[in-house]
């Protein structure tokens, strides 16, 4: 090395200790829950895409049933559940009265949830020469009677109930719902594997004309595909609530279930780190009819739901373009063209 070589490399040397060239950290993601039912897919991918396009901000998503998602969010682990039927379970209630979540909005107005049965289960369908199995079913009260029109082929002699599956609150309301309405003798409590389980053990019912009892709820691609009927229930009362909501509670008392209204559940250190992106998510109201098509579609096709976030975003771009300034609904327009 000739004495040029020995004078530059020294001088790097100090350059490189005297002066460390900074490091950027890389900004974390905010973390979504990963919801496995396609209304929660869809919603959460449209807040998504706008956070990333619109905020710069990195996102991703975590799995989990809905009580470990509700229990991350607590601790901050996750920051954002884009569907949250708050209220429902135990515990969001001990979350959101410790101050540790809260609920952003009123998502999608006219949401409902309860158990179901196909319009031609009671009517009958002449163009299908479907006869009318249960003409008289109306109520939850009404079902002992026909128990062998639903009937489970693994169980001779009781019914069939399409429960939700294991992990998701209404499980537990169901199975409790089934003991407070005298069902648990005379109805099998069934749980699909999945939210998708349950909708192709629905779906492929229907298309046989078969007679089916399910748990069901709305924004969902059924309810904008097949033509069903909600069974009536008692009147909503709180405490009998609380004891549906209990899985633990050997005397569940009768009554609907809480009135719906889907939010965005977010974590307390996440609305006061993001202010800005708080006050977009209490903006965000889906019209219902525009979104159970758009989720029938994405059914039907099997489309991946970020793919069938953008379709939606560019079919109804009136509709989230209000929620948020226009210099950042300019910043998502542009990405999605």
């Amino acid at each position: 090395m000739n004495g040029f070589q020995r004078l530059l490399t020294a001088v790097l040397v100090v350059i490189g200790l005297g002066s460390p060239v900074p490091v950027l950290a890389a900004q974390a993601p905010i973390h979504f829950a990963d919801l496995n039912w396609e209304s929660g897919s869809l919603i959460t991918d449209i807040l998504r895409i706008i956070v990333e396009k619109g905020y710069g901000l990195p996102t991703d998503t975590l799995p989990g049933t809905t009580i470990t998602l509700e229990t991350a969010l607590a601790n901050n682990d996750i920051q954002v559940i884009g569907e949250e039927w708050a209220g429902r379970s135990p515990v969001w209630v001990k979350a959101e009265a410790e101050g540790k979540v809260v609920s952003l909005g009123d998502t999608v107005k006219g949401a409902t949830e309860g158990w179901w049965v196909p319009e031609y289960v009671i009517k009958g369908d002449p163009a299908k020469g479907i006869k009318a199995l249960a003409p008289d079913l109306r109520s939850v009260s009404d079902l002992p009677k026909y128990k062998g029109v639903f009937s489970d082929p693994e169980s001779p002699g009781k019914g069939r109930f399409l429960n939700s599956p294991i992990g998701w609150t209404s499980e537990v309301v169901n199975k409790q719902k089934l003991k407070a309405y005298g069902l648990d003798d005379s109805y099998v409590n069934f749980r699909s594997g999945s939210g998708a389980a349950l909708d192709a053990e629905i779906s492929s019912s229907i298309r046989r004309g078969k007679p089916v009892l399910f748990y069901y709820w709305s924004p969902t691609p059924l309810l904008g595909r097949f033509k069903l009927v909600q069974l009536e229930e008692p009147p909503f009362d709180a405490e009998a609530w609380k004891t549906l909501t209990d899985a633990d509670n050997p005397n569940p008392k009768p009554t609907r279930s809480l009135p719906s209204k889907l939010s965005i559940g977010v974590s307390t250190p996440f609305q006061k780190q993001y202010p800005q992106i708080a006050d977009f998510f209490t903006k965000v109201d889906f019209p219902i009819d525009p979104l159970n098509k758009a989720l029938a579609e994405m059914s039907e096709k099997h489309t991946p739901p970020r793919q069938a976030a953008e379709a939606f975003m560019k079919a109804h771009p009136d509709v989230w373009q209000a929620w948020v300034p226009k210099d950042v609904a300019d910043k998502v327009f542009a990405e999605l063209k």
